[in-house]
Protein backbone atom coordinates (compact mmCIF):
# COMPACT_ATOMS: atom_id res chain seq x y z
CA UNK A 1 0.00 0.00 0.00
CA UNK A 2 1.18 3.53 -0.70
CA UNK A 3 2.21 5.45 2.38
CA UNK A 4 1.85 9.25 2.34
CA UNK A 5 4.76 10.94 4.04
CA UNK A 6 4.32 14.61 3.19
CA UNK A 7 1.58 17.21 3.39
CA UNK A 8 1.63 17.48 -0.39
CA UNK A 9 1.04 13.74 -0.68
CA UNK A 10 -1.87 14.03 1.77
CA UNK A 11 -3.46 16.85 -0.19
CA UNK A 12 -3.12 14.82 -3.39
CA UNK A 13 -4.76 11.81 -1.77
CA UNK A 14 -7.58 13.93 -0.32
CA UNK A 15 -8.29 15.40 -3.76
CA UNK A 16 -8.75 12.02 -5.40
CA UNK A 17 -12.18 10.63 -6.21
CA UNK A 18 -13.55 8.21 -3.66
CA UNK A 19 -13.74 4.57 -4.80
CA UNK A 20 -16.24 2.26 -3.07
CA UNK A 21 -16.67 -1.50 -3.31
CA UNK A 22 -20.19 -2.44 -2.24
CA UNK A 23 -22.10 -5.69 -2.67
CA UNK A 24 -24.67 -7.97 -1.11
CA UNK A 25 -22.71 -10.44 1.01
CA UNK A 26 -23.62 -13.71 2.74
CA UNK A 27 -22.85 -13.98 6.44
CA UNK A 28 -19.92 -16.26 5.59
CA UNK A 29 -18.44 -13.67 3.25
CA UNK A 30 -19.52 -14.56 -0.29
CA UNK A 31 -21.07 -12.39 -3.00
CA UNK A 32 -22.22 -15.40 -5.02
CA UNK A 33 -22.91 -18.98 -3.97
CA UNK A 34 -21.41 -21.94 -5.88
CA UNK A 35 -22.50 -21.92 -9.50
CA UNK A 36 -22.83 -18.11 -9.36
CA UNK A 37 -26.16 -18.55 -7.58
CA UNK A 38 -27.51 -15.14 -6.51
CA UNK A 39 -30.96 -16.29 -5.41
CA UNK A 40 -30.28 -15.35 -1.80
CA UNK A 41 -29.44 -11.72 -2.68
CA UNK A 42 -32.94 -10.57 -3.65
CA UNK A 43 -33.37 -7.37 -1.61
CA UNK A 44 -36.43 -6.21 0.27
CA UNK A 45 -38.03 -2.98 -0.91
CA UNK A 46 -36.13 -0.78 1.54
CA UNK A 47 -32.73 -2.24 0.66
CA UNK A 48 -33.50 -2.10 -3.05
CA UNK A 49 -34.29 1.60 -2.70
CA UNK A 50 -31.00 2.12 -0.86
CA UNK A 51 -29.07 0.53 -3.72
CA UNK A 52 -31.09 2.53 -6.25
CA UNK A 53 -30.32 5.81 -4.49
CA UNK A 54 -26.65 4.83 -4.50
CA UNK A 55 -26.75 4.29 -8.26
CA UNK A 56 -28.36 7.71 -8.62
CA UNK A 57 -25.50 9.32 -6.68
CA UNK A 58 -22.63 7.48 -8.38
CA UNK A 59 -20.43 9.57 -10.65
CA UNK A 60 -18.89 6.55 -12.39
CA UNK A 61 -19.39 2.79 -12.02
CA UNK A 62 -16.56 0.38 -12.79
CA UNK A 63 -17.58 -3.15 -13.83
CA UNK A 64 -15.77 -6.39 -14.48
CA UNK A 65 -16.97 -8.56 -17.35
CA UNK A 66 -19.22 -10.98 -15.45
CA UNK A 67 -21.05 -8.31 -13.46
CA UNK A 68 -21.47 -6.21 -16.60
CA UNK A 69 -23.01 -9.15 -18.44
CA UNK A 70 -25.38 -9.76 -15.53
CA UNK A 71 -26.48 -6.13 -15.25
CA UNK A 72 -26.66 -5.38 -18.97
CA UNK A 73 -28.75 -8.47 -19.65
CA UNK A 74 -31.58 -7.13 -17.47
CA UNK A 75 -31.58 -3.44 -16.55
CA UNK A 76 -31.54 -1.72 -19.97
CA UNK A 77 -35.12 -2.88 -20.59
CA UNK A 78 -36.30 -3.78 -17.07
CA UNK A 79 -38.64 -0.79 -16.96
CA UNK A 80 -40.44 -2.08 -20.07
CA UNK A 81 -41.22 -5.49 -18.61
CA UNK A 82 -44.80 -6.36 -17.58
CA UNK A 83 -45.34 -5.80 -13.90
CA UNK A 84 -42.29 -3.58 -13.42
CA UNK A 85 -42.64 -1.70 -10.14
CA UNK A 86 -42.05 2.01 -9.73
CA UNK A 87 -38.81 1.25 -7.90
CA UNK A 88 -37.61 -1.03 -10.71
CA UNK A 89 -38.48 1.58 -13.32
CA UNK A 90 -36.54 4.20 -11.37
CA UNK A 91 -33.54 1.90 -10.95
CA UNK A 92 -33.47 1.02 -14.64
CA UNK A 93 -33.47 4.68 -15.64
CA UNK A 94 -30.75 5.52 -13.13
CA UNK A 95 -28.64 2.58 -14.26
CA UNK A 96 -28.84 3.54 -17.94
CA UNK A 97 -27.96 7.15 -17.18
CA UNK A 98 -25.07 6.36 -14.81
CA UNK A 99 -21.66 6.65 -16.53
CA UNK A 100 -20.01 3.24 -16.61
CA UNK A 101 -16.66 1.70 -17.53
CA UNK A 102 -16.31 -2.01 -18.30
CA UNK A 103 -12.92 -3.67 -17.97
CA UNK A 104 -12.68 -6.67 -20.29
CA UNK A 105 -10.59 -8.03 -23.14
CA UNK A 106 -13.40 -10.28 -24.43
CA UNK A 107 -16.63 -8.27 -24.11
CA UNK A 108 -18.22 -7.02 -27.33
CA UNK A 109 -18.98 -3.31 -27.79
CA UNK A 110 -20.90 -1.82 -24.88
CA UNK A 111 -23.83 0.60 -24.73
CA UNK A 112 -25.96 2.61 -22.29
CA UNK A 113 -23.52 5.38 -21.35
CA UNK A 114 -20.66 2.88 -21.08
CA UNK A 115 -17.14 2.67 -22.43
CA UNK A 116 -14.86 -0.34 -22.69
CA UNK A 117 -11.30 -0.59 -21.34
CA UNK A 118 -9.17 -3.51 -22.51
CA UNK A 119 -5.82 -2.48 -21.00
CA UNK A 120 -4.31 -2.47 -17.51
CA UNK A 121 -7.21 -2.11 -15.06
CA UNK A 122 -5.14 -0.91 -12.09
CA UNK A 123 -3.43 1.78 -14.16
CA UNK A 124 -6.77 3.00 -15.55
CA UNK A 125 -8.49 3.02 -12.15
CA UNK A 126 -5.57 4.99 -10.73
CA UNK A 127 -5.95 7.51 -13.56
CA UNK A 128 -9.72 7.72 -13.07
CA UNK A 129 -9.32 8.38 -9.35
CA UNK A 130 -7.20 11.41 -10.18
CA UNK A 131 -9.79 12.79 -12.63
CA UNK A 132 -12.45 15.32 -11.74
CA UNK A 133 -15.92 13.96 -11.08
CA UNK A 134 -18.18 12.37 -8.53
CA UNK A 135 -17.60 9.27 -6.42
CA UNK A 136 -16.90 5.95 -8.11
CA UNK A 137 -18.24 2.48 -7.36
CA UNK A 138 -16.48 -0.72 -8.37
CA UNK A 139 -18.19 -4.08 -8.87
CA UNK A 140 -17.17 -7.56 -9.88
CA UNK A 141 -15.01 -9.87 -7.79
CA UNK A 142 -11.96 -10.05 -10.06
CA UNK A 143 -11.84 -6.32 -10.81
CA UNK A 144 -12.44 -5.33 -7.19
CA UNK A 145 -9.76 -7.79 -6.03
CA UNK A 146 -7.19 -6.14 -8.29
CA UNK A 147 -8.12 -2.70 -6.97
CA UNK A 148 -8.10 -4.01 -3.39
CA UNK A 149 -4.60 -5.47 -3.72
CA UNK A 150 -3.40 -2.18 -5.24
CA UNK A 151 -4.75 -0.19 -2.28
CA UNK A 152 -7.17 1.80 -4.45
CA UNK A 153 -10.44 1.17 -2.58
CA UNK A 154 -11.42 3.90 -0.13
CA UNK A 155 -14.66 2.46 1.23
CA UNK A 156 -16.26 -0.96 1.64
CA UNK A 157 -20.03 -1.41 1.83
CA UNK A 158 -21.38 -4.81 2.86
CA UNK A 159 -25.09 -5.57 2.87
CA UNK A 160 -24.82 -8.74 4.96
CA UNK A 161 -27.65 -11.23 4.45
CA UNK A 162 -28.49 -13.79 7.16
CA UNK A 163 -27.55 -16.83 5.09
CA UNK A 164 -24.58 -19.21 4.95
CA UNK A 165 -23.88 -20.33 1.39
CA UNK A 166 -20.83 -22.46 2.18
CA UNK A 167 -18.58 -21.29 -0.65
CA UNK A 168 -18.53 -19.47 -3.96
CA UNK A 169 -17.13 -16.06 -4.83
CA UNK A 170 -15.65 -14.24 -1.81
CA UNK A 171 -16.13 -10.52 -1.20
CA UNK A 172 -12.55 -10.05 -0.02
CA UNK A 173 -9.43 -11.27 -1.80
CA UNK A 174 -6.15 -12.52 -0.34
CA UNK A 175 -3.88 -9.60 0.58
CA UNK A 176 -0.16 -9.26 1.18
CA UNK A 177 -0.63 -6.68 3.93
CA UNK A 178 -3.23 -5.76 6.51
CA UNK A 179 -5.64 -2.97 5.63
CA UNK A 180 -6.98 -1.05 8.62
CA UNK A 181 -10.59 0.12 8.35
CA UNK A 182 -12.79 2.57 10.26
CA UNK A 183 -16.49 1.82 10.76
CA UNK A 184 -18.56 4.79 9.56
CA UNK A 185 -22.11 3.43 9.41
CA UNK A 186 -24.29 0.50 10.40
CA UNK A 187 -27.93 0.11 9.45
CA UNK A 188 -30.45 -2.68 9.84
CA UNK A 189 -32.91 -3.50 7.07
CA UNK A 190 -35.95 -5.79 7.14
CA UNK A 191 -35.37 -9.54 6.85
CA UNK A 192 -32.28 -9.34 9.03
CA UNK A 193 -29.96 -7.62 6.54
CA UNK A 194 -27.28 -5.49 8.20
CA UNK A 195 -25.47 -2.87 6.16
CA UNK A 196 -21.99 -1.81 7.26
CA UNK A 197 -19.74 0.85 5.75
CA UNK A 198 -16.01 1.03 6.40
CA UNK A 199 -13.47 3.60 5.28
CA UNK A 200 -9.89 2.62 4.57
CA UNK A 201 -7.55 4.19 7.12
CA UNK A 202 -4.95 6.14 5.14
Amino acid sequence: MQVCTTDADSRETDAMRNLTFGMNVSLDGYIAAPGDNLGWTVPNDELFQWWSDRVGATGLALYGRKLWETMSSHWPTADQQPGATRAQIEYASRWRNMPKVVFSSTTSPVDWNTRLITGDAVAEITRLKADDGGPMDIGGATLAAAAMRAGLIDEYVLAIHPVLVGGGTPFFTALDNWVNLSLVETRTFPNGVILTRYETAR
